[in-house]
C-alpha cells in the first residue's frame, strides 16, 4: 500500500484549508450585505431631522465606505493567502535541498524579502483607498455658493463651445450648430454681433490673444478668422439668484428655451470671414491659436491636425498619427506646444518650441473617447473622457497621471481656471462639478427647474478679468449661463 508523502499531504491540508476559508468568505459577505440593507431600512424608516435628501447622501457615502473597507479585506486575505502559498513553497524547497531549518540560511532571506514585497503592497492598498475615504469626506465641507448671473438666449440649436475674449471690450462668444457664432454682452446678455459665414455648425469659438479677432471651426470642413468691432451697452441691474452647490433639487424636463425672442433679432451681421483654412477632409471639430497669435492649429474628424500660418494662410504641418477622429485641441498658453484628443481613447502632445524638430508623445491614459486635453498655467495637463474620468497629469512625467477623478457621467469640453486652479467639468446628465488640481471636488453647479441647463451641457470657460461673471457653461439647450463661483479660500488650499 503506497504511502502519501509529508510534502503532498501538506499540499492537500492547505488546498483544503483555502477552500473551506473561501466558502466562508463569501457567506460573510452575503451576510454582511443582508445586514447592510437592514441597517438601511432601519434607518430610512427613522424620524429625522435631517433633509430627506441629505440623508440620501450620508447612506451612499457610507455604503461608499463599507464596499471600500470589504474590498480591502478581501484583498487582503488574497494576500495573506498568496504569503501561505509562499511559505509552503519555501518549505517545500527547504526539505527537499538541505532538510534544514528555514530560520537559517538564503531561504530565510528569499522569505523574508517576498513577504516585505507582498506587505508592501498591501500597505499602498490601504493607503491609496484610505485617500480616497479621507477625500469623499472633504466634499462635504464644501460651502462654495454659486450665483447664476446672466442667461444668455438667441440660438435655434445647441450650443457646441462658449469663450471670452481676451482683450477689452470684454464680450462673450458662443458656436452653434445653427450654423452661426454669436458675441454677447456679459452683463445685459444682448447679442452684439452674429457671425453667418459657416455653411455648416459651428463647433468652436477662440479669441486672438491681443486683437479682436475670431477663429471658428465648422461642420463645412474649414475654418474661419474674422474680425469683428462691437460697442458694449449700458448694463442693466441683475437680480440676485443666488443658490448654495450643496441644494440638492431635482430637475424635471421642461420645454426648451424660447430661441426666438429678441436675444439676437437686432444683431449687426458678418457674412464674409477675412481668412478661410480649408486643408481638410472632413468635419473641423475645433482650432486654436498658438501664443504669439501668428499661427493656428485645427482638428478634425478626417484624423488629422493642421498648423496654419494665418497671414499666408497655408498649411505649415499637417499632423497624422490618430486612428480615429480628433474631438479637441488646445495650445500652451506661453509655450509652442499643441494636445491633440480623438475618440481612439488617446492624446498626443505636439512640440514645436524647436523649429527643426516637431517631437510627438502619446498618451493612453483612458479607456473611451477623450474628449478634450487643455493645458493649465504650469506644467499640467487635464484630459476628459466619456470613460467618466478626468486625469491631471505632469508635463515632465506624464507616464502615469497624478490625480484621477471618477464621475458619474462622460466628460465633455473641460476648462481649468488660470487664478484658482479649478476644473470645471461640463457632463452630459447635465452637471456641472468643480474640483481641484488634486481630484477633490469643491462644488456642483445647482440645477433645479428655475435655473440651470435642460440638456447635455457641452463646455464650459473660465473668465479671470470678469467681475461679474466667472465662468460661462453652454449646452444643447440652446443656451449660455454666465456664473459666479465663490470658493471659500479653505477650500481651495486643501
Amino acid at each position: 500500500m503506497p504511502v502519501e508523502s509529508g510534502t503532498s499531504s501538506a499540499a492537500r491540508q492547505a488546498k483544503q484549508k483555502r477552500k473551506s476559508h473561501s466558502l466562508s468568505i463569501r457567506r460573510t459577505n452575503s451576510t454582511e450585505q443582508d445586514r447592510t440593507a437592514m441597517q438601511r431600512d432601519m434607518l430610512e424608516g427613522q424620524d429625522s431631522k435631517l433633509p430627506s435628501a441629505i440623508r440620501h447622501n450620508l447612506l451612499e457615502l457610507f455604503g461608499q465606505i463599507e464596499r471600500e473597507f470589504e474590498n480591502l479585506y478581501i484583498e487582503n486575505v488574497e494576500l495573506r493567502r498568496e504569503i501561505d502559498t509562499l511559505n509552503e513553497r519555501l518549505a517545500a524547497e527547504g526539505q527537499t535541498v538541505d532538510g534544514g531549518d528555514l530560520s537559517r540560511g538564503p531561504l530565510k532571506a528569499k522569505a523574508s524579502h517576498s513577504t516585505s514585497q507582498l506587505s508592501q503592497k498591501l500597505k499602498t492598498t490601504y493607503k491609496a483607498s484610505t485617500s480616497k475615504i479621507v477625500s469623499s469626506f472633504k466634499t462635504t465641507t464644501s460651502r462654495a455658493v454659486c450665483q447664476l448671473v446672466k442667461e444668455y438666449v438667441g440660438h435655434r440649436d445647441g450650443i457646441w463651445d462658449v469663450r471670452v475674449t481676451r482683450t477689452q471690450p470684454i464680450v462673450l462668444g458662443t458656436a452653434s450648430a445653427d450654423h452661426t457664432a454669436m458675441l454677447w454682452s456679459i452683463e445685459t446678455g444682448k447679442c452684439l454681433l452674429k457671425y453667418v459665414g459657416h455653411a455648416g455648425s459651428v463647433n468652436s469659438i477662440k479669441f486672438h490673444p491681443t486683437e479682436q479677432v475670431a477663429l471658428t471651426a465648422s461642420g463645412d470642413q474649414t475654418a474661419h478668422i474674422w474680425r469683428f468691432m462691437v460697442q458694449l451697452p449700458t448694463p442693466q441691474p441683475t437680480a440676485d439668484t443666488s443658490v448654495s452647490v450643496d441644494d440638492e433639487i431635482d430637475f424635471s424636463d421642461k420645454d426648451e428655451a424660447d430661441c426666438d425672442g429678441d436675444g439676437s433679432s437686432e444683431c449687426p451681421t458678418i457674412r464674409v470671414p477675412s481668412t478661410t483654412l480649408k486643408s481638410h477632409q472632413g468635419v473641423v471639430i475645433a482650432a486654436d491659436w498658438l501664443v504669439g497669435g501668428k499661427q493656428v492649429v485645427t482638428a478634425s474628424w478626417d484624423r488629422a491636425a493642421n498648423l496654419y500660418d494665418v497671414e499666408t494662410s497655408e498649411l505649415v504641418h499637417s499632423l497624422t498619427g490618430h486612428d480615429q477622429e480628433l474631438t479637441h485641441c488646445c495650445t500652451h498658453p506661453t509655450q509652442r506646444l499643441v494636445v491633440t484628443s480623438s475618440r481612439d481613447t488617446t492624446f498626443r502632445l505636439w512640440d514645436f518650441r524647436d523649429p527643426s524638430i516637431h517631437s510627438v508623445n502619446v498618451f493612453q491614459g483612458h479607456t473611451d473617447t477623450v474628449t478634450s486635453a487643455v493645458f493649465t498655467v504650469g506644467d499640467n495637463v487635464v484630459s476628459g473622457s466619456d470613460d467618466r474620468t478626468v486625469k491631471v497629469w505632469d508635463l515632465k512625467n506624464m507616464r502615469s497621471p497624478i490625480a484621477t477623478i471618477r464621475t458619474d457621467s462622460a466628460v465633455n469640453r473641460i476648462s481649468v481656471s488660470v487664478s484658482q486652479r479649478i476644473i470645471a467639468l461640463p457632463h452630459d446628465n447635465r452637471q456641472v462639478r468643480l474640483f481641484d488640481m488634486a481630484g477633490v471636488r469643491l462644488a456642483r453647479l445647482p440645477r433645479s427647474n428655475r435655473q440651470g441647463h435642460r440638456r447635455m451641457v457641452c463646455c464650459s470657460a473660465w473668465s479671470e478679468d470678469n467681475p461679474i461673471c466667472n465662468l460661462f457653461t453652454c449646452g444643447f439647450d440652446r443656451q449660455a449661463i454666465g456664473w459666479n463661483i465663490n470658493i471659500p479660500a479653505l477650500l481651495q488650499d486643501k
